[in-house]
């Protein structure tokens, strides 16, 4: 295959979730008189709908669970986080495989080397039916960060300088690889910041090739390697040191309005928000932590951890604690906040900082709302000091 060239692959895996999955797909298969190619293929998660609270939840959770059983769907985790955190914890990605979700933010499995993106609901049906689909074969556009990142920086501040950098199309609906000692360096949920948020660059990808750390994440004995070939012809290749990088903050209403956090310490919010599967993975909530060790939340602070096994794991090993005593409010593992959903929602005129992947305009409540975009380091410190701040000042 060759960049550019139409081809027709066959699908390894088809995530679907609460949201784009049943309710929308179960009415179009019936009208079809089609059923799901390969069930053992399809994994579906519920997260949007998450506790459901109302009469229209409750009834995309019923409807959900009830073509689980209809159409022989075994692979079903019933709130227990955020798809695209609870796919990989539970073993279903592997390196290589070919994959596609039903949400924009399915190129996180990319961080396992598994080349996988996002689909709407039509796309999926066909899916669902044949077990194909027809893609336009990117090219590669190469980020290779030299150096380590500094203490206070993670993989959120990288995706947002790029971003910031090269816009929310600048990755040309292309596959974007991350690359450099940098980048190996990275935990593997640090990885899994830097692929999700490849939707917002652009990208119909991001990627990491396989190594130690994929393998070790994923329990594998033997680990495929897969990695992009030494000559491979690439749309651009784009180099940074990544010991220069500062922590980042994007203003509203885009991902794209980002500059370093210094910029920013005259807002003063009034809520911080830790959640979303881009925000409040184990490491994430392990950053937050670092922060508010022995610290006290001066402005409201809630929490949604990303998935109910790493929350467990946090709760365990004493991280939720650290949260907890600082002030923060625990809420249910779901899309809660970031998907505009459920009883949190941002009133009229709220400033707040958030993990979170977006920040456009009434995404996350009133459309007068203000949102900025930081890492967990920096939206603790800003808890902390109830202004914008730099979180290389409380690591210190």
């Amino acid at each position: 295959m060759t960049p550019g060239e139409i081809v027709t692959c066959k699908v390894d895996l088809a995530m679907i979730h609460d949201s784009s999955g049943p309710r929308r797909l179960k009415p179009m298969l019936e009208r079809l008189g089609a059923k799901v190619w390969d069930p053992s293929k399809v994994v579906l998660i519920t997260d949007h709908y998450v506790p459901a609270y109302d009469d229209e939840s409750r009834r995309i959770i019923r409807i959900t669970r009830d073509w689980v059983r209809e159409a022989g769907i075994d692979n079903f985790h019933d709130e227990q986080g955020i798809c695209h955190v609870v796919l990989p914890e539970r073993g279903h990605l592997r390196p290589g495989m070919f994959a596609v979700g039903g949400d924009s933010h399915s190129p996180t499995g990319g961080a396992f080397a598994t080349y996988m993106f996002g689909i709407g609901a039509t796309e999926m049906l066909g899916v669902l039916v044949t077990g194909e689909i027809w893609l336009k074969v990117p090219h590669t556009i190469a980020m290779d960060f030299d150096g380590a990142f500094a203490p206070g920086v993670a993989a959120k501040d990288a995706i947002l300088f790029l971003i910031g950098r090269f816009g929310l199309d600048g990755g040309q609906y292309q596959a974007v690889e991350y690359r450099g000692p940098a980048i190996r360096a990275l935990p593997m949920q640090e990885r899994m910041t830097l692929c999700n948020m490849a939707a917002e660059l652009g990208a119909q990808t991001g990627l990491i090739s396989s190594d130690a750390v994929t393998q070790e994440f994923l329990k594998l004995q033997n680990l495929e390697a897969w990695e992009s070939d030494e000559d491979a012809p690439l749309l651009a290749h784009h180099r940074f040191n990544a010991s220069e990088l500062a922590p980042q903050v994007a203003a509203p209403h885009s991902p794209s309005n980002t500059r370093p956090v210094t910029e920013f310490g005259d807002v003063r919010p009034q809520l911080a928000y830790i959640g979303a599967c881009t925000g409040a993975k184990l490491e994430d909530l392990r950053m937050a932590a670092r922060v508010l060790n022995g610290r006290k939340s001066v402005i409201r602070l809630l929490v949604a951890p990303a998935s109910l096994r790493d929350e467990n794991v946090a709760r365990n090993e004493g991280t939720l604690q650290v949260l907890l005593d600082a002030g923060a409010e625990l809420l249910p593992n779901g899309c809660g906040l970031c998907a505009g959903y459920g009883e949190h929602l941002l009133p009229e005129n709220l400033v707040a900082i958030s993990s979170t992947a977006r920040n456009f305009q009434g995404r996350m409540g009133a459309a007068s709302s203000q949102v900025y975009l930081g890492s967990p380091y920096t939206v603790a410190a800003t808890a902390v000091a109830g202004r914008i701040c730099d979180p290389r000042e409380l690591l210190q």
